[in-house]
């Protein structure tokens, strides 16, 4: 008998800034959250209660929803040794899982070598945003970048020649003092042509594609809605990768607007997500993983909140065992880092965890060493 089993997609979201983790899932339950949130808190007669602990943020009801039915996994207080509150350099480490030097490969480019050794298919690896993360760059490794599929605003096109060196300026002035000016330049010459082949085929997704899922017109919202486009037109795309506007989590002021309306926004982008996957058969074999750089400070600064350290990460997908993975930080002053939430899963075991048991590849080449796996697959 014929196997209609499809390869496994791996989808990242990336929220930009620094989420604060404690207003996402919120400790409602503990006297210390209001203590020491006298201003930037959830009333816990609004949140979404997991337990009699926890809760979802009540702007999340799309994403709660998705708990309900078992397919979220809340990864609690996601982080690593020795803390980098810089958002380029934690970022950075989250992209190249490695936190003693500035790393020159990420993690999902060498997840697409490994996927696809001989570069045989140039969109194994497809980015959708204005910039490519350095956790999709290795040498050879060809990403297309692609802005907004409905406008065909791709990246490396030839018509958008004038996007591409701007790109192309911004990645440089970002790496080159790390990596050198060199070495970022051969980056984009070798992967430049294949990258310019797997745009021009995207363009193919919207002529087989069609849904009755409207999705919002914010940026979050048309990547998610670019991603399915892409994955329901069957072009062999294994890793997507999607970003929130620029350091949009970076809420230091006006917190309690500004957080509500992302969280909003991204809740319902990936509901309407995985809707329009399952309208079109096509969800089973797709994970999304959101993750944030670092949480925020325990302590509200009585508008916003600081950049701090351990913080939550979501996996879902039809396949993901929903709950609570690892024990939430405790809030207790005595058991905080110089103010912020302890980690306590590293986030190398949890893409060790998406790498081995959904992509079927060894991590340890890829993250940099052995860390302990988490069950939600």
């Amino acid at each position: 008998m014929t196997s209609t089993k499809k390869d496994p997609v791996l989808v990242v979201l990336q929220l930009s800034g620094g989420d604060d983790a404690l207003n996402t899932i919120v400790p409602y339950g503990d006297p210390l959250y209001n203590d020491n949130r006298p201003v930037v808190k959830i009333d816990g007669r609004q949140v979404l209660p997991i337990n009699d602990y926890l809760g979802f943020n009540p702007n999340m009801a799309p994403l709660k929803k998705l708990y309900d039915e078992g397919n979220v996994a809340i990864i609690q207080g996601i982080g690593y040794p020795t803390p980098n509150r810089s958002h380029f350099r934690s970022m950075d480490i989250w992209h190249t899982c490695d936190p003693d030097k500035v790393g020159t490969e990420g993690w999902l480019g060498r997840s697409i070598k490994a996927l696809d050794p001989q570069a045989e298919n140039v969109l194994t690896g497809v980015n959708f945003g204005r910039s490519l993360p350095r956790a999709l760059a290795m040498s050879g490794v060809p990403v297309a970048s692609v802005g907004n599929l409905q406008t065909y605003g791709v990246l490396t096109s030839i018509e958008a020649e004038l996007q591409r060196e701007k790109a192309l300026d911004i990645f440089s002035r970002m790496y080159s003092p790390a990596i050198g000016r060199g070495q970022v330049v051969d980056y984009f010459s070798q992967t430049g042509m294949d990258a310019l082949k797997g745009a021009d085929i995207l363009s193919s997704a919207l002529v087989k594609y069609s849904s009755t899922v409207e999705y919002g017109s914010y940026p979050i919202a048309q990547y998610m809605k670019n991603i399915a486009q892409v994955h329901t037109a069957d072009l062999g795309c294994r890793v997507m990768y999607a970003t929130a506007p620029y350091n949009s989590f970076d809420t230091h002021a006006g917190q309690m607007v500004a957080h509500s309306k992302l969280w909003t926004e991204v809740s319902q982008a990936v509901s309407d997500f995985y809707d329009d996957l399952r309208e079109h058969s096509a969800s089973e074999n797709v994970v999304l993983l959101l993750f944030t750089e670092f949480g925020r400070r325990v302590h509200d600064n009585g508008s916003g909140t600081d950049h701090g350290s351990g913080g939550n990460a979501l996996v879902i997908g039809d396949t993901v065992r929903g709950g609570l993975y690892g024990e939430y930080p405790s809030l207790e002053e005595d058991r905080l880092l110089d103010g912020d939430l302890y980690y306590n899963n590293d986030f190398r075991g949890l893409y060790a965890t998406l790498l081995e048991k959904w992509l079927g590849l060894d991590a340890k080449p890829i993250v940099n060493g052995s860390f302990e796996q988490l069950g939600f697959l």
